[in-house]
């Protein structure tokens, strides 16, 4: 079955993950390149920034993790990255696929992580965006700790975190591209409120519980993994301290790239969009000089952020 051009509900056995793969604009592809979302969000996440940014002999591959966007819930165990990262080797397979570079921003970095350790033949590269790989100290959000709760959880899901949350929607979309500018069409175009149906708020809050876990013992194999790697972090993200993760994670991978961003917070997905794809290019062999393309996306970052601020 020919699985291109639209998104589609692959069964991996068991149960159905949600894709959509863009061919590349030449045929047949050099490489590709498989994005794995963050935490509250889908495919339509990645989707939204890099539809229209691909280079024209990669295809990319947008895939919803388990109980996110469309793709079904799947075993209990899908709480874990380790598990996801076996369910998108199953997809990969299902979709004849290879080996591809693995994107993963924030919570989708974990997954890339275990995809490398758990199925090195599968990732030919890594790229890590603001990345949540190690355990941290101050636990999760109030509020993902009351839903993780048995009966008040999903009592909590189902009357309160729907409707405060659509409430206050726009904030928290705000609140994760801070300091930088938040794009207005971005919640209606990756359907941010889907996070908020009942069934889905608990799995996340789940999954975020399940996450600093995991890590405690998960982190120990990063210096197993012998891919090309770059990882990309903002000196200004407040969600996932790039002390505690990428900095440690450039250390910890010996063939790994670190690019900082001044003024950069956590959506690194979006506000480094070109030096994503100057990445995606220099792992496909494009020889590529990343720290100017950095110090352009620097530039224009501070220019924006001058710009919103308006004149003294």
């Amino acid at each position: 079955m020919d699985y291109r051009d639209e998104a589609v509900l692959i069964d991996i056995g068991g149960y159905k993950l949600n894709s959509l793969l863009l061919p590349s604009k030449s045929s047949p592809p050099s490489a590709t390149v498989i994005f794995i979302h963050g935490a509250s969000t889908s495919l339509l996440d990645p989707l939204y920034t890099f539809r229209d940014m691909r280079p024209d002999n990669i295809q990319m591959l947008f895939v919803d993790r388990p109980g996110h966007g469309k793709s079904e819930f799947g075993p209990v165990e899908n709480i874990r990255p380790d598990a996801q990262a076996d369910a998108i080797a199953k997809l990969m397979q299902m979709r004849g696929i290879e080996s591809a570079t693995i994107i993963g921003h924030s919570y989708g970095g974990a997954v890339a992580a275990a995809l490398a350790v758990r199925h090195p033949e599968k990732v030919s590269g890594l790229i890590f965006l603001s990345p949540a790989v190690y355990p941290w100290v101050g636990g999760i959000a109030w509020y993902n700790d009351v839903a993780k709760m048995p009966v008040i959880g999903a009592l909590f899901g189902l009357l309160i975190a729907p409707i405060f949350g659509l409430l206050s929607l726009r904030t928290a979309m705000k609140s994760v591209f801070t300091p930088n500018k938040y794009p207005r069409d971005y919640t209606c175009r990756t359907k941010a409120w889907q996070a908020l149906r009942p069934r889905a708020f608990r799995h996340n809050a789940r999954e975020l519980g399940a996450l600093c876990d995991w890590a405690e013992s998960a982190y120990k194999n990063y210096k197993n993994i012998v891919v090309s790697t770059i990882i990309v972090t903002g000196d200004t993200d407040d969600i996932v301290s790039p002390e505690v993760h990428a900095k440690r994670l450039a250390k910890d991978i010996h063939r790994s790239e670190l690019i900082v961003l001044k003024g950069m917070g956590h959506k690194s997905d979006y506000v480094a969009r070109d030096l994503v794809v100057a990445a995606i290019k220099k792992l496909a062999g494009h020889d590529l000089d990343l720290t100017a393309i950095a110090q352009r996306v620097e530039h224009q970052i501070l220019e924006e952020q001058r710009a919103e601020r308006g004149p003294i």
